[in-house]
């Protein structure tokens, strides 16, 4: 544990990642542009049927995986097999049209001077009566059986990424892999399609990669997230352990609003500035770490904030510095006694201005992930290394 990781087994909610046979596997694949390695020696396995999403920030190579999955660029080292075939490595290189790959586009790519239905069969050789019945099945799956005469100006932007995820599947490809498929949807029809999306996949048993930067997205449809950080993979995991139990100081502070509140480990308890937490309720055998410093990750809605005289006594004092109302929940700042700031949320209905003193203290059953505060330099260059791959437009 001396490096801060945590267990790597959770319960979680949803759908379990599916046990099934190796799709995929990336073996320690580097690629550079010029003299930068976008991506460096990055592993990955994807198993039949599930959906993985490469979640990260800008310059943090999430597209130019996804582009190597797809043929579209070509590795300078490492391998990658599909299906145990190797497509790409050790000097030899499968391309796109080879791969049986499907991709969905941000900008969903359809013709516009095809319609809905010829969109579909566009990949599918012959107009035979086979091919008829493929296009009328997924025109039926994605709920557009009767626009298949629709040009794509004449659909919506939901219904135009429904045609354009149905041409994706028509020749039935082993593998789907999808661009930033909902950004350019408004926020409505973004969550609407997430949901959408995910049970075609689910019908259709197909294996999918997502690419995205955005965390609720990639929590809410993925049987796996995988973190990416400076061209490799920082956590692989269900989203519930990924969000919960991060291995990585990035992956902790990328991931919901992160706050890291110093304690002292003394025995059984870890001493904060918002009092003693059992070392029971904290992830990891941070036990071990008895007469050191460390760092536990705090989030939004591991703390609570109260005017003062309506607590039960247990809080620390604190001041409102900043109220973000943010419609169904406002997200409080607030500066403890001895400096430290954090962050809570509450629902609408509660009312804390801005300077108002506030007593402060962790909700209670909130398990809390934390890191040696050693690691904080390493993981401040680290950071300082993203912030320079996303100034060099890499993704």
């Amino acid at each position: 544990m001396a490096n801060g990781h945590l267990p790597s087994t959770v319960e979680h909610s949803g759908r379990e990642p599916p046990a099934g046979a190796t799709v995929l596997e990336l073996e320690d694949v580097t690629k550079r542009f010029g003299s930068d390695a976008v991506i460096r020696d990055l592993s990955l396995t994807v198993r039949e049927g599930e959906l993985l999403t490469l979640l990260g920030p800008s310059g943090c190579g999430k597209t130019t995986t996804l582009r190597l999955i797809a043929g579209l660029e070509n590795p300078d080292s490492g391998r990658i097999r599909l299906r145990g075939d190797p497509v790409a490595g050790d000097g030899r290189f499968v391309p796109p049209e080879e791969r049986g790959v499907g991709i969905v586009f941000q900008d969903f790519a359809l013709f516009p001077h095809l319609t809905a239905r010829e969109n579909v069969g566009f990949g599918l050789r012959n107009w035979d009566d086979e091919r008829e019945a493929r296009v009328d099945d997924l025109l039926e799956l994605v709920g557009l059986a009767d626009h298949g005469g629709d040009y794509p100006d004449e659909l919506s932007g939901g219904q135009q990424q429904r045609i354009a995820l149905a041409r994706s599947l028509a020749p039935e490809p082993e593998m789907l892999l999808l661009d930033e498929p909902f950004s350019n949807l408004d926020v409505d029809l973004r969550v609407e399609m997430r949901e959408e999306v995910r049970r075609i996949i689910t019908d259709t048993g197909v294996t999918a990669i997502s690419v995205t930067h955005d965390q609720e997205e990639a929590l809410s449809i993925s049987d796996r997230v995988a973190v990416m950080n400076d061209g490799d993979i920082e956590q692989t995991d269900p989203p519930q352990q990924v969000f919960q139990r991060p291995e990585s100081r990035f992956v902790a502070g990328f991931l919901g609003h992160a706050t890291f509140l110093s304690g002292e480990v003394r025995g059984d308890v870890v001493e904060t500035a918002l009092g003693g937490v059992h070392c029971d309720d904290v992830h990891g055998a941070v036990h071990r770490y008895d007469g050191s410093t460390v760092d536990l990750l705090v989030r939004p809605d591991d703390v609570t904030a109260a005017p003062v005289g309506h607590s039960d006594g247990s809080a620390v004092d604190g001041r409102v510095v900043s109220r973000r109302y943010l419609g169904p929940t406002v997200r409080y700042r607030v500066e403890l006694e001895g400096g430290e700031t954090l962050e809570c949320l509450h629902n609408h209905a509660d009312r804390i201005d801005p300077d108002e003193r506030v007593a402060v203290r962790l909700t209670p059953d909130h398990d809390l992930a934390w890191f040696p505060a050693d690691h904080r330099e390493k993981n401040r260059r680290e950071n300082v290394g993203t912030d320079a791959d996303a100034s060099a437009g890499t993704d």
